[in-house]
């Protein structure tokens, strides 16, 4: 990476909003879902993005599957509006604890739930077009969220945001391992050959949602936290040190993640529209 890439890179880290895996990692894991999913599918999947105007957010568009990949995102802005769906983007599973749902979940109100709640919507024909177009948007970013291990396990520390990192050479104020999972590892893991769709296979979307849940809070633990501290639950240094040797480590980590996120998506798209 050039020094002036990476310099661009901190200055997003700065100034962008917290969205899990950016902009990026959720249009990867959309277009990787629609890439697999049956014929069929992608033709419903067109028909109700045809909808987008009912949903009456001319500043957060959904004319696209790469647009419904951050809508849910983008309606934060809206705030009162949306505000009950903040919470349905992550679940704070302690990595040091045995792995468990529960608290984590309680009503419903994360993302694991949210996967769930929103593939059931998608699926209902007796719906109107606009609910499950929102459904979909919904499925479509809440899976690939599910599959960034910080919003599925972390360390009381709001994912890794309160978690201080230095990424090579940076170590900017606002830098986190949070932040740095979502923009800079994303990044150099989709963006490093060859393309993310020649790893998926098949066999990468068996499972339950609570499978995937577990399998990413692993994640968390093992590499998110593992890699950057050594004892993912040792006290925590002033700052997590990320150089190219962790990094190098990371990034398949990274790109099996939203190989993974599409590979599921696209099940659970043509479960949902068979």
């Amino acid at each position: 990476m050039s020094i002036l890439r990476a310099l661009v890179l901190l200055l997003a880290v700065i100034s962008a909003p917290a969205h899990a895996w950016w902009e990026y990692g959720h249009t990867t894991t959309a277009q990787i879902a629609m890439a697999k999913v049956r014929p069929e599918t992608r033709a419903r999947v067109a028909a109700l993005l045809h909808h987008s105007r009912d949903l009456d957010t001319p500043t957060c568009p959904l004319r696209t599957i790469e647009q419904a990949s951050v809508w849910a995102d983008c309606i934060k802005g809206l705030k009162d509006r949306f505000n009950y769906a903040f919470s349905w983007h992550y679940q704070n599973v302690d990595i040091c604890k045995p792995f468990d749902l529960t608290a984590a979940c309680k009503d419903g109100n994360c993302v694991s739930a949210q996967v769930t709640r929103n593939a059931k919507l998608l699926s209902d024909k007796a719906l109107n077009p606009r609910e499950r177009l929102m459904a979909l948007a919904f499925l479509t970013h809440f899976v690939g969220d599910l599959h960034m291990p910080l919003h599925a396990g972390d360390r009381n520390d709001r994912g890794g945001n309160d978690l201080k990192a230095a990424y090579g050479v940076f170590a900017g104020s606002r830098l986190n391992i949070h932040s740095v999972w979502d923009g800079y590892l994303a990044e150099r893991a989709i963006s490093t050959p060859p393309a993310l769709i020649t790893e998926a296979r098949p066999d990468m979307a068996a499972g339950t949602v609570a499978d995937w849940s577990r399998e990413s809070w692993q994640v968390a633990h093992d590499a998110a936290y593992g890699v950057a501290l050594g004892d993912p639950c040792a006290p925590v240094p002033g700052r997590a040190m990320l150089d190219e040797t962790k990094i190098a480590t990371l990034v398949p980590v990274v790109r099996l993640q939203i190989v993974r996120g599409g590979m599921r998506l696209a099940q659970l798209l043509d479960e949902a529209l068979d």
